[in-house]
Protein backbone atom coordinates (compact mmCIF):
# COMPACT_ATOMS: atom_id res chain seq x y z
CA UNK A 1 0.00 0.00 0.00
CA UNK A 2 2.65 2.49 0.76
CA UNK A 3 4.55 1.77 -2.11
CA UNK A 4 1.36 2.43 -4.10
CA UNK A 5 1.17 5.43 -2.58
CA UNK A 6 4.53 6.50 -3.17
CA UNK A 7 3.75 5.89 -7.10
CA UNK A 8 0.46 8.06 -6.83
CA UNK A 9 2.56 10.92 -5.16
CA UNK A 10 5.56 10.94 -7.52
CA UNK A 11 2.92 10.08 -10.85
CA UNK A 12 -0.42 11.99 -9.70
CA UNK A 13 -3.49 11.37 -11.37
CA UNK A 14 -4.52 14.23 -14.06
CA UNK A 15 -7.55 14.85 -11.83
CA UNK A 16 -5.68 16.75 -9.62
CA UNK A 17 -4.56 18.94 -11.98
CA UNK A 18 -4.67 23.24 -11.55
CA UNK A 19 -7.74 24.49 -13.49
CA UNK A 20 -6.75 27.90 -14.03
CA UNK A 21 -9.03 31.10 -15.06
CA UNK A 22 -8.60 31.88 -18.29
CA UNK A 23 -9.05 34.86 -19.69
CA UNK A 24 -10.84 35.45 -22.75
CA UNK A 25 -10.10 38.60 -23.07
CA UNK A 26 -9.82 39.75 -27.05
CA UNK A 27 -10.88 39.10 -30.48
CA UNK A 28 -11.40 35.22 -30.51
CA UNK A 29 -10.31 32.51 -33.02
CA UNK A 30 -10.27 29.20 -32.93
CA UNK A 31 -6.55 28.98 -34.81
CA UNK A 32 -5.31 30.60 -31.28
CA UNK A 33 -7.37 29.09 -28.90
CA UNK A 34 -5.80 25.45 -30.30
CA UNK A 35 -3.02 26.97 -30.07
CA UNK A 36 -2.84 27.76 -26.44
CA UNK A 37 -4.76 24.59 -25.04
CA UNK A 38 -2.25 22.53 -26.37
CA UNK A 39 0.44 25.07 -24.68
CA UNK A 40 -1.34 24.68 -21.06
CA UNK A 41 -1.54 20.74 -21.82
CA UNK A 42 2.35 20.52 -21.93
CA UNK A 43 2.78 22.02 -19.09
CA UNK A 44 0.91 19.74 -17.03
CA UNK A 45 -2.10 21.75 -16.67
CA UNK A 46 -4.78 19.30 -17.59
CA UNK A 47 -8.41 21.60 -17.56
CA UNK A 48 -9.12 25.64 -17.75
CA UNK A 49 -12.11 27.49 -16.38
CA UNK A 50 -13.46 29.53 -19.91
CA UNK A 51 -13.79 33.05 -18.23
CA UNK A 52 -15.30 35.19 -20.95
CA UNK A 53 -13.56 39.02 -19.68
CA UNK A 54 -13.49 42.37 -20.15
CA UNK A 55 -11.96 42.91 -23.84
CA UNK A 56 -13.44 40.84 -25.77
CA UNK A 57 -15.03 43.13 -28.93
CA UNK A 58 -18.37 43.81 -29.46
CA UNK A 59 -19.05 41.68 -32.34
CA UNK A 60 -18.59 38.65 -30.36
CA UNK A 61 -21.71 38.91 -27.95
CA UNK A 62 -22.02 37.05 -24.71
CA UNK A 63 -23.97 34.16 -25.11
CA UNK A 64 -24.23 34.90 -28.69
CA UNK A 65 -24.07 32.31 -31.65
CA UNK A 66 -20.24 33.15 -32.69
CA UNK A 67 -19.51 33.33 -28.55
CA UNK A 68 -20.87 29.99 -28.40
CA UNK A 69 -19.19 28.71 -31.29
CA UNK A 70 -15.89 29.19 -29.63
CA UNK A 71 -16.98 27.66 -26.63
CA UNK A 72 -17.91 24.45 -27.95
CA UNK A 73 -14.40 24.65 -29.89
CA UNK A 74 -12.50 24.83 -26.62
CA UNK A 75 -14.89 22.23 -25.09
CA UNK A 76 -14.17 19.81 -28.11
CA UNK A 77 -10.41 20.38 -28.44
CA UNK A 78 -10.16 19.60 -24.08
CA UNK A 79 -12.11 16.59 -25.34
CA UNK A 80 -9.54 15.25 -27.64
CA UNK A 81 -6.92 15.62 -25.68
CA UNK A 82 -8.32 14.39 -22.33
CA UNK A 83 -8.79 17.70 -20.57
CA UNK A 84 -11.46 18.81 -18.13
CA UNK A 85 -13.49 22.34 -18.42
CA UNK A 86 -15.49 24.25 -15.95
CA UNK A 87 -17.58 26.97 -17.02
CA UNK A 88 -18.20 30.35 -16.30
CA UNK A 89 -21.73 31.39 -15.40
CA UNK A 90 -21.24 35.13 -16.14
CA UNK A 91 -19.99 37.52 -18.68
CA UNK A 92 -17.43 39.32 -16.53
CA UNK A 93 -18.51 39.47 -12.44
CA UNK A 94 -20.35 39.28 -10.26
CA UNK A 95 -22.60 35.97 -11.38
CA UNK A 96 -26.59 36.22 -11.40
CA UNK A 97 -26.79 38.88 -14.29
CA UNK A 98 -26.37 37.06 -17.11
CA UNK A 99 -24.06 40.08 -18.64
CA UNK A 100 -27.46 42.30 -18.44
CA UNK A 101 -29.98 39.73 -20.26
CA UNK A 102 -31.77 39.29 -16.93
CA UNK A 103 -33.05 42.71 -16.36
CA UNK A 104 -33.55 43.16 -20.21
CA UNK A 105 -36.44 39.86 -19.85
CA UNK A 106 -38.03 41.77 -17.10
CA UNK A 107 -36.60 45.21 -16.18
CA UNK A 108 -38.71 44.34 -12.63
CA UNK A 109 -35.74 41.42 -12.31
CA UNK A 110 -33.05 44.42 -11.62
CA UNK A 111 -31.60 44.35 -8.09
CA UNK A 112 -33.42 46.04 -5.15
CA UNK A 113 -32.84 47.22 -1.61
CA UNK A 114 -34.40 49.05 1.46
CA UNK A 115 -34.56 52.91 1.70
CA UNK A 116 -34.52 54.81 4.86
CA UNK A 117 -35.74 58.20 4.81
CA UNK A 118 -35.81 60.30 8.03
CA UNK A 119 -38.55 63.22 8.39
CA UNK A 120 -38.05 65.22 11.82
CA UNK A 121 -41.44 65.68 13.73
CA UNK A 122 -42.38 69.05 15.66
CA UNK A 123 -45.74 69.04 17.44
CA UNK A 124 -47.82 68.54 14.59
CA UNK A 125 -50.67 66.25 13.65
CA UNK A 126 -50.34 65.46 10.54
CA UNK A 127 -47.23 65.83 7.92
CA UNK A 128 -47.06 64.37 3.88
CA UNK A 129 -44.14 62.88 2.15
CA UNK A 130 -43.12 61.97 -1.19
CA UNK A 131 -42.83 58.42 -2.84
CA UNK A 132 -40.20 58.64 -5.99
CA UNK A 133 -41.53 56.52 -8.72
CA UNK A 134 -40.67 52.84 -8.82
CA UNK A 135 -40.74 52.84 -4.83
CA UNK A 136 -42.66 50.88 -2.66
CA UNK A 137 -43.61 51.50 1.14
CA UNK A 138 -42.50 48.66 3.15
CA UNK A 139 -42.76 50.56 6.42
CA UNK A 140 -43.81 54.15 8.47
CA UNK A 141 -42.55 53.82 11.93
CA UNK A 142 -42.97 57.09 14.30
CA UNK A 143 -39.40 56.76 15.96
CA UNK A 144 -38.11 58.68 19.73
CA UNK A 145 -34.62 59.84 18.95
CA UNK A 146 -32.10 59.90 21.64
CA UNK A 147 -28.94 61.33 19.01
CA UNK A 148 -28.47 61.05 15.91
CA UNK A 149 -27.75 57.90 15.21
CA UNK A 150 -29.53 55.66 18.19
CA UNK A 151 -33.30 55.53 19.32
CA UNK A 152 -35.59 54.19 21.32
CA UNK A 153 -36.66 50.69 20.45
CA UNK A 154 -39.49 50.60 22.84
CA UNK A 155 -40.95 53.13 21.80
CA UNK A 156 -41.14 53.05 18.05
CA UNK A 157 -44.91 53.00 16.74
CA UNK A 158 -46.24 51.57 13.27
CA UNK A 159 -48.13 54.14 11.24
CA UNK A 160 -49.94 53.81 8.03
CA UNK A 161 -50.19 56.21 4.72
CA UNK A 162 -53.58 57.55 3.38
CA UNK A 163 -52.78 59.43 0.39
CA UNK A 164 -49.37 60.02 1.21
CA UNK A 165 -50.05 61.81 4.58
CA UNK A 166 -49.73 60.36 7.49
CA UNK A 167 -51.18 61.37 11.19
CA UNK A 168 -49.04 61.22 14.38
CA UNK A 169 -49.81 63.69 17.35
CA UNK A 170 -46.07 63.46 18.13
CA UNK A 171 -45.66 63.29 21.97
CA UNK A 172 -44.62 66.56 24.54
CA UNK A 173 -41.40 64.21 25.54
CA UNK A 174 -38.46 63.07 23.58
CA UNK A 175 -37.68 63.90 20.21
CA UNK A 176 -39.35 62.21 17.30
CA UNK A 177 -39.18 61.58 13.92
CA UNK A 178 -40.81 59.93 11.09
CA UNK A 179 -39.08 57.25 9.26
CA UNK A 180 -40.30 55.65 5.89
CA UNK A 181 -38.81 52.38 4.89
CA UNK A 182 -39.15 52.06 0.69
CA UNK A 183 -38.00 48.96 -1.63
CA UNK A 184 -36.20 50.41 -4.60
CA UNK A 185 -33.68 49.23 -7.43
CA UNK A 186 -30.10 49.67 -6.15
CA UNK A 187 -29.08 50.91 -9.46
CA UNK A 188 -26.54 48.17 -9.41
CA UNK A 189 -24.22 46.94 -11.83
CA UNK A 190 -22.23 43.98 -12.83
CA UNK A 191 -18.25 44.48 -15.06
CA UNK A 192 -19.24 43.46 -18.31
CA UNK A 193 -16.80 41.98 -21.08
CA UNK A 194 -17.01 44.81 -23.46
CA UNK A 195 -15.05 48.10 -23.06
CA UNK A 196 -17.19 50.95 -21.53
CA UNK A 197 -19.30 48.25 -19.80
CA UNK A 198 -16.93 48.06 -16.72
CA UNK A 199 -17.30 49.69 -12.85
CA UNK A 200 -19.04 53.72 -13.35
CA UNK A 201 -18.92 53.60 -17.37
CA UNK A 202 -22.14 53.95 -19.22
CA UNK A 203 -22.56 50.59 -20.51
CA UNK A 204 -22.17 48.58 -17.53
CA UNK A 205 -24.51 45.87 -17.04
CA UNK A 206 -27.66 45.81 -14.69
CA UNK A 207 -27.28 43.16 -11.61
CA UNK A 208 -29.95 41.14 -10.95
CA UNK A 209 -32.72 40.63 -7.98
CA UNK A 210 -30.54 37.36 -6.24
CA UNK A 211 -33.15 37.14 -4.18
CA UNK A 212 -36.04 37.01 -6.44
CA UNK A 213 -36.42 33.00 -7.21
CA UNK A 214 -37.87 33.78 -10.78
CA UNK A 215 -35.15 36.09 -11.50
CA UNK A 216 -32.45 33.68 -10.81
CA UNK A 217 -34.89 30.99 -12.76
CA UNK A 218 -34.50 33.42 -15.23
CA UNK A 219 -30.34 33.74 -14.84
CA UNK A 220 -30.50 29.47 -15.46
CA UNK A 221 -32.62 29.52 -18.47
CA UNK A 222 -30.64 32.25 -20.14
CA UNK A 223 -26.77 30.84 -19.11
CA UNK A 224 -27.32 27.61 -17.98
CA UNK A 225 -29.88 26.37 -20.55
CA UNK A 226 -27.63 27.89 -23.14
CA UNK A 227 -24.51 25.91 -22.15
CA UNK A 228 -26.56 22.88 -22.26
CA UNK A 229 -27.74 23.19 -25.28
CA UNK A 230 -25.02 23.90 -26.77
CA UNK A 231 -22.69 21.39 -25.36
CA UNK A 232 -24.99 18.81 -24.13
CA UNK A 233 -22.57 15.61 -24.93
CA UNK A 234 -19.86 17.23 -23.30
CA UNK A 235 -21.66 17.35 -19.51
CA UNK A 236 -20.15 15.04 -17.15
CA UNK A 237 -17.30 14.14 -18.93
CA UNK A 238 -15.15 16.90 -20.08
CA UNK A 239 -17.77 19.56 -18.66
CA UNK A 240 -17.46 18.80 -14.68
CA UNK A 241 -18.54 22.05 -13.21
CA UNK A 242 -20.01 25.06 -13.14
CA UNK A 243 -18.55 28.18 -11.55
CA UNK A 244 -20.70 31.13 -9.93
CA UNK A 245 -18.62 34.29 -8.75
CA UNK A 246 -19.40 36.24 -5.80
CA UNK A 247 -23.16 36.90 -6.08
CA UNK A 248 -23.40 40.49 -5.18
CA UNK A 249 -27.51 41.07 -4.14
CA UNK A 250 -27.03 45.07 -4.14
CA UNK A 251 -24.87 44.81 -7.36
CA UNK A 252 -21.28 46.81 -7.83
CA UNK A 253 -21.68 50.99 -7.69
CA UNK A 254 -24.97 50.52 -6.53
CA UNK A 255 -27.26 53.39 -4.86
CA UNK A 256 -25.74 54.69 -1.28
CA UNK A 257 -27.27 53.98 1.46
CA UNK A 258 -29.48 51.02 0.87
CA UNK A 259 -29.12 47.01 2.38
CA UNK A 260 -30.16 43.87 0.77
CA UNK A 261 -34.09 43.63 0.32
CA UNK A 262 -36.72 42.42 -1.98
CA UNK A 263 -40.49 42.03 -2.30
CA UNK A 264 -41.83 39.96 0.00
CA UNK A 265 -38.69 40.18 2.40
CA UNK A 266 -40.64 41.51 5.63
CA UNK A 267 -41.85 38.03 6.35
CA UNK A 268 -38.25 36.76 6.36
CA UNK A 269 -37.02 39.66 8.74
CA UNK A 270 -39.93 39.03 11.10
CA UNK A 271 -39.65 35.33 10.36
CA UNK A 272 -35.76 35.81 11.65
CA UNK A 273 -36.76 36.59 15.30
CA UNK A 274 -37.27 40.46 14.27
CA UNK A 275 -40.28 42.75 14.85
CA UNK A 276 -41.19 45.56 12.09
CA UNK A 277 -40.41 48.12 14.55
CA UNK A 278 -37.02 46.91 14.59
CA UNK A 279 -36.45 48.08 11.00
CA UNK A 280 -34.27 51.14 12.17
CA UNK A 281 -31.56 48.82 14.10
CA UNK A 282 -30.38 47.84 10.94
CA UNK A 283 -29.31 51.72 9.97
CA UNK A 284 -28.98 53.05 13.81
CA UNK A 285 -28.19 52.04 17.72
CA UNK A 286 -30.90 50.82 20.33
CA UNK A 287 -28.77 49.56 23.09
CA UNK A 288 -28.45 46.09 23.44
CA UNK A 289 -30.76 44.68 20.70
CA UNK A 290 -28.79 46.24 17.93
CA UNK A 291 -26.77 43.24 17.71
CA UNK A 292 -29.35 40.72 17.62
CA UNK A 293 -31.79 42.24 15.00
CA UNK A 294 -28.99 42.81 12.88
CA UNK A 295 -27.36 39.35 13.03
CA UNK A 296 -31.07 38.27 12.77
CA UNK A 297 -31.31 40.30 9.72
CA UNK A 298 -27.97 38.66 8.44
CA UNK A 299 -29.16 35.57 8.71
CA UNK A 300 -32.77 35.77 6.91
CA UNK A 301 -30.44 37.58 4.02
CA UNK A 302 -28.40 34.36 3.74
CA UNK A 303 -31.26 31.78 4.06
CA UNK A 304 -33.30 33.65 1.42
CA UNK A 305 -29.84 33.85 -1.16
CA UNK A 306 -29.49 30.00 0.03
CA UNK A 307 -32.85 29.03 -1.37
CA UNK A 308 -33.63 31.28 -4.00
CA UNK A 309 -29.96 31.40 -5.70
CA UNK A 310 -27.50 28.88 -4.48
CA UNK A 311 -30.18 25.59 -4.27
CA UNK A 312 -31.40 26.03 -7.26
CA UNK A 313 -28.40 26.53 -9.05
CA UNK A 314 -27.50 23.14 -7.47
CA UNK A 315 -30.18 21.40 -8.43
CA UNK A 316 -30.12 22.27 -11.77
CA UNK A 317 -26.51 21.59 -12.08
CA UNK A 318 -26.86 17.84 -10.16
CA UNK A 319 -30.19 17.23 -12.26
CA UNK A 320 -27.35 17.99 -15.51
CA UNK A 321 -24.40 15.81 -14.33
CA UNK A 322 -21.69 18.57 -13.15
CA UNK A 323 -20.75 20.46 -9.93
CA UNK A 324 -21.77 23.56 -8.22
CA UNK A 325 -18.44 24.76 -7.69
CA UNK A 326 -17.36 28.80 -7.34
CA UNK A 327 -17.62 30.89 -4.09
CA UNK A 328 -20.15 33.49 -2.31
CA UNK A 329 -19.02 37.08 -1.98
CA UNK A 330 -17.68 36.89 1.40
CA UNK A 331 -14.05 35.15 3.24
CA UNK A 332 -15.99 33.71 5.95
CA UNK A 333 -19.71 32.82 4.73
CA UNK A 334 -19.65 28.94 5.69
CA UNK A 335 -23.32 28.33 5.37
CA UNK A 336 -23.80 29.49 1.71
CA UNK A 337 -21.53 26.81 0.85
CA UNK A 338 -23.78 24.16 1.39
CA UNK A 339 -25.09 23.77 -1.80
CA UNK A 340 -21.88 23.75 -3.54
CA UNK A 341 -20.79 20.51 -4.50
CA UNK A 342 -16.52 21.45 -4.43
CA UNK A 343 -17.15 24.40 -2.19
CA UNK A 344 -14.82 27.46 -2.97
CA UNK A 345 -13.31 30.67 -1.90
CA UNK A 346 -11.13 33.08 -3.35
CA UNK A 347 -7.96 34.80 -2.12
CA UNK A 348 -7.48 37.88 -3.84
CA UNK A 349 -5.82 41.74 -3.02
CA UNK A 350 -3.19 40.13 -0.74
CA UNK A 351 -6.06 40.11 2.12
CA UNK A 352 -3.87 36.72 3.21
CA UNK A 353 -0.53 37.71 2.77
CA UNK A 354 3.05 36.09 4.14
CA UNK A 355 3.20 39.42 6.31
CA UNK A 356 1.61 41.03 9.10
CA UNK A 357 0.48 38.01 10.53
CA UNK A 358 -2.28 37.96 7.33
CA UNK A 359 -2.28 34.28 7.57
CA UNK A 360 -3.59 33.77 10.98
CA UNK A 361 -5.45 36.81 11.31
CA UNK A 362 -8.78 38.78 10.05
CA UNK A 363 -11.66 37.61 8.69
CA UNK A 364 -9.80 36.30 5.25
CA UNK A 365 -7.59 34.12 6.99
CA UNK A 366 -10.66 31.87 7.35
CA UNK A 367 -10.92 31.30 3.83
CA UNK A 368 -9.21 27.91 3.46
CA UNK A 369 -10.49 26.01 6.39
CA UNK A 370 -14.32 27.98 5.35
CA UNK A 371 -13.91 25.88 2.06
CA UNK A 372 -12.26 22.88 3.25
CA UNK A 373 -14.07 22.20 6.56
CA UNK A 374 -17.76 23.09 4.82
CA UNK A 375 -16.29 20.23 2.41
CA UNK A 376 -15.13 17.57 4.96
CA UNK A 377 -18.30 17.94 7.15
CA UNK A 378 -20.94 17.58 4.40
CA UNK A 379 -19.24 14.94 2.64
CA UNK A 380 -17.52 16.47 -0.71
CA UNK A 381 -14.59 15.03 -1.95
CA UNK A 382 -13.23 18.51 -3.21
CA UNK A 383 -12.97 22.31 -2.17
CA UNK A 384 -11.46 24.77 -3.84
CA UNK A 385 -9.74 28.26 -4.18
CA UNK A 386 -9.67 30.48 -6.76
CA UNK A 387 -5.98 32.13 -6.26
CA UNK A 388 -3.66 34.75 -6.88
CA UNK A 389 -5.35 37.49 -8.07
CA UNK A 390 -4.28 40.89 -7.37
CA UNK A 391 -1.96 39.02 -4.88
CA UNK A 392 1.31 41.33 -6.13
CA UNK A 393 3.03 42.37 -2.75
CA UNK A 394 2.80 46.50 -2.25
CA UNK A 395 0.44 46.65 -4.64
CA UNK A 396 2.50 45.90 -7.73
CA UNK A 397 0.41 42.86 -8.69
CA UNK A 398 3.44 41.85 -11.42
CA UNK A 399 5.95 41.58 -9.01
CA UNK A 400 4.11 38.31 -7.66
CA UNK A 401 6.96 36.24 -7.15
CA UNK A 402 7.24 32.06 -7.66
CA UNK A 403 8.05 32.45 -3.90
CA UNK A 404 5.00 34.25 -3.33
CA UNK A 405 3.04 31.47 -5.77
CA UNK A 406 4.67 28.60 -2.86
CA UNK A 407 3.70 30.40 0.15
CA UNK A 408 0.04 31.14 -1.09
CA UNK A 409 -0.08 27.54 -2.29
CA UNK A 410 1.33 26.09 1.12
CA UNK A 411 -1.07 27.83 3.06
CA UNK A 412 -4.23 26.35 1.30
CA UNK A 413 -2.42 22.62 1.59
CA UNK A 414 -2.17 23.06 4.86
CA UNK A 415 -5.71 24.05 5.45
CA UNK A 416 -6.93 21.34 3.28
CA UNK A 417 -7.57 22.70 -0.15
CA UNK A 418 -7.34 20.00 -2.70
CA UNK A 419 -8.01 21.88 -6.04
CA UNK A 420 -7.13 25.13 -7.24
CA UNK A 421 -8.84 27.70 -9.60
CA UNK A 422 -5.06 30.15 -10.51
CA UNK A 423 -6.14 33.60 -10.91
CA UNK A 424 -5.34 34.08 -14.12
CA UNK A 425 -4.01 32.63 -17.71
CA UNK A 426 -4.58 35.39 -19.95
CA UNK A 427 -5.63 34.77 -23.81
CA UNK A 428 -4.28 38.33 -24.59
CA UNK A 429 -2.47 41.40 -22.49
CA UNK A 430 -1.75 43.42 -25.52
CA UNK A 431 -2.99 46.84 -24.40
CA UNK A 432 -2.60 48.08 -21.09
CA UNK A 433 -7.19 47.59 -20.41
CA UNK A 434 -5.78 43.94 -20.98
CA UNK A 435 -2.36 43.58 -18.97
CA UNK A 436 -3.40 45.90 -15.98
CA UNK A 437 -6.89 44.01 -15.68
CA UNK A 438 -6.34 41.96 -12.61
CA UNK A 439 -2.78 40.78 -12.92
CA UNK A 440 -0.90 39.40 -12.84
CA UNK A 441 -0.76 36.10 -15.24
CA UNK A 442 0.32 33.28 -13.13
CA UNK A 443 0.60 31.26 -16.51
CA UNK A 444 2.09 31.71 -20.33
CA UNK A 445 3.05 35.32 -20.00
CA UNK A 446 5.07 35.12 -16.85
CA UNK A 447 8.56 34.78 -16.62
CA UNK A 448 7.97 30.86 -15.23
CA UNK A 449 6.07 29.41 -17.66
CA UNK A 450 8.81 27.40 -19.43
CA UNK A 451 9.50 25.99 -16.45
CA UNK A 452 5.37 25.36 -15.34
CA UNK A 453 5.58 21.61 -15.23
CA UNK A 454 7.26 21.75 -12.07
CA UNK A 455 4.33 23.73 -10.53
CA UNK A 456 1.58 21.74 -12.03
CA UNK A 457 3.41 18.39 -10.79
CA UNK A 458 3.87 20.15 -6.97
CA UNK A 459 -0.02 20.92 -7.00
CA UNK A 460 -1.16 17.55 -8.45
CA UNK A 461 0.82 16.03 -5.55
CA UNK A 462 -0.51 17.73 -2.98
CA UNK A 463 -4.10 18.10 -4.40
CA UNK A 464 -3.53 14.16 -4.21
CA UNK A 465 -2.55 13.97 -0.93
CA UNK A 466 -5.49 15.71 0.55
CA UNK A 467 -7.90 14.22 -0.91
CA UNK A 468 -9.75 10.90 0.00
CA UNK A 469 -7.87 11.46 3.31
CA UNK A 470 -8.70 12.45 6.99
CA UNK A 471 -7.23 15.43 8.81
CA UNK A 472 -6.68 13.79 12.48
CA UNK A 473 -7.61 16.71 14.74
CA UNK A 474 -10.22 16.19 18.13
CA UNK A 475 -10.53 20.18 18.19
CA UNK A 476 -13.49 22.04 16.44
CA UNK A 477 -14.51 25.60 16.60
CA UNK A 478 -18.18 26.39 17.05
CA UNK A 479 -19.36 28.95 14.10
CA UNK A 480 -22.77 30.48 12.86
CA UNK A 481 -23.26 30.61 9.19
CA UNK A 482 -21.26 33.42 8.70
CA UNK A 483 -18.04 35.46 10.73
CA UNK A 484 -15.71 32.76 11.12
CA UNK A 485 -14.07 33.15 14.69
CA UNK A 486 -10.22 33.95 13.68
CA UNK A 487 -8.78 34.86 17.22
CA UNK A 488 -9.06 31.72 18.96
CA UNK A 489 -8.03 29.91 15.67
CA UNK A 490 -5.07 31.95 16.01
CA UNK A 491 -3.89 30.76 18.59
CA UNK A 492 -4.47 26.76 17.62
CA UNK A 493 -1.94 27.84 14.44
CA UNK A 494 0.75 29.11 16.48
CA UNK A 495 0.99 25.93 18.52
CA UNK A 496 0.47 23.75 15.57
CA UNK A 497 -2.71 22.37 16.36
CA UNK A 498 -5.20 21.10 14.09
CA UNK A 499 -8.89 22.02 14.37
CA UNK A 500 -11.86 22.02 11.72
CA UNK A 501 -14.59 25.08 12.18
CA UNK A 502 -17.82 23.10 12.86
CA UNK A 503 -21.08 25.13 12.21
CA UNK A 504 -24.25 24.77 14.57
CA UNK A 505 -26.47 23.99 12.48
CA UNK A 506 -24.64 20.78 11.55
CA UNK A 507 -23.99 20.22 14.90
CA UNK A 508 -27.56 20.18 15.53
CA UNK A 509 -28.57 17.94 12.32
CA UNK A 510 -29.38 14.15 12.29
CA UNK A 511 -25.90 13.53 10.50
CA UNK A 512 -24.36 14.63 13.88
CA UNK A 513 -23.86 12.03 16.75
CA UNK A 514 -22.70 12.56 20.15
CA UNK A 515 -21.32 9.65 21.33
CA UNK A 516 -18.74 8.66 24.29
CA UNK A 517 -18.41 12.24 24.86
CA UNK A 518 -17.31 12.91 21.15
CA UNK A 519 -19.13 15.00 18.07
CA UNK A 520 -19.17 12.32 15.68
CA UNK A 521 -19.93 13.74 11.75
CA UNK A 522 -18.64 12.72 8.63
CA UNK A 523 -15.32 10.89 9.27
CA UNK A 524 -14.15 13.11 11.85
CA UNK A 525 -14.81 12.84 15.97
CA UNK A 526 -14.39 15.75 18.16
CA UNK A 527 -13.50 15.57 22.18
CA UNK A 528 -13.01 19.14 21.78
CA UNK A 529 -15.22 21.92 21.25
CA UNK A 530 -14.42 25.75 21.23
CA UNK A 531 -16.73 28.83 21.48
CA UNK A 532 -15.19 32.11 20.73
CA UNK A 533 -18.63 33.90 19.95
CA UNK A 534 -21.37 33.44 22.69
CA UNK A 535 -23.64 34.68 20.04
CA UNK A 536 -24.02 31.10 18.12
CA UNK A 537 -25.33 29.37 21.73
CA UNK A 538 -28.92 29.08 21.38
CA UNK A 539 -31.41 27.03 23.52
CA UNK A 540 -30.94 24.21 21.46
CA UNK A 541 -26.73 24.30 20.78
CA UNK A 542 -26.87 24.61 24.76
CA UNK A 543 -28.87 21.51 25.32
CA UNK A 544 -26.88 19.57 22.32
CA UNK A 545 -23.32 20.73 23.91
CA UNK A 546 -24.52 19.98 27.46
CA UNK A 547 -25.47 16.25 26.44
CA UNK A 548 -21.67 16.57 25.54
CA UNK A 549 -20.25 17.75 28.51
CA UNK A 550 -21.80 14.93 30.25
CA UNK A 551 -20.77 12.10 28.26
CA UNK A 552 -17.24 14.01 29.47
CA UNK A 553 -16.37 16.06 26.53
CA UNK A 554 -15.34 19.50 27.08
CA UNK A 555 -15.91 23.04 26.09
CA UNK A 556 -13.67 25.57 25.85
CA UNK A 557 -14.60 29.42 25.61
CA UNK A 558 -11.89 31.67 24.30
CA UNK A 559 -12.04 35.10 26.24
CA UNK A 560 -10.55 37.19 23.59
CA UNK A 561 -6.58 36.95 25.25
CA UNK A 562 -4.82 34.29 26.61
CA UNK A 563 -7.79 33.16 29.69
CA UNK A 564 -9.35 30.04 28.65
CA UNK A 565 -11.87 28.54 30.69
CA UNK A 566 -13.10 25.28 30.78
CA UNK A 567 -16.84 25.00 30.98
CA UNK A 568 -18.80 22.22 32.61
CA UNK A 569 -21.71 24.68 33.17
CA UNK A 570 -22.74 26.37 30.42
CA UNK A 571 -24.43 28.99 32.61
CA UNK A 572 -21.20 30.22 33.44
Amino acid sequence: MIKALKEKFLHPDDEFTPIPFWFWNDSLNEEEIRRQIHDFREKGVMGFVIHPRIGIPKNIEYLSDRFMQLVRFAVAEAARLGMKVVLYDEGMYPSGSAHGLVVKKNPEYASKGLSMTEYPLDDIDEIEFPIPNNERIVSILAVEKKSADSFVYESTKKLHAENGKVRFKVPKDGKWSLVVFTLCFSGGTIRGIHFGEDDGEPFAPPSADLLNPDAVAAFIEITHERYYQVLKKYFGNTVIAMFTDEPCILGRNHRKGLIPWTDDFLECFISAGNEETSLPALWWECGGKTEEIRRNYSNAVNLRLEWSYYRQISEWCEKHGIALTGHPEKSDEIGLLKYFHIPGQDIVWRWVAPENNRGIEGEHSTMAKCSSDSARHRGRRRNSNECFGCCGPEGIHWAFSMDDMKWYMDWMFVRGVNLLYPHAFFYSIEGERRFGERPPDVGPNNVWWKYYNFVSDYIKRMCFIMTDSVNQTNVCILCGSSGLPWKAAKHLYRNQMEFNYLETELLLSEKCKIEGGRIKIEKQEYTVAVIEEPDILSDEVKDRLSVFIRQGGKVVVYNDGATKIICWDLSL
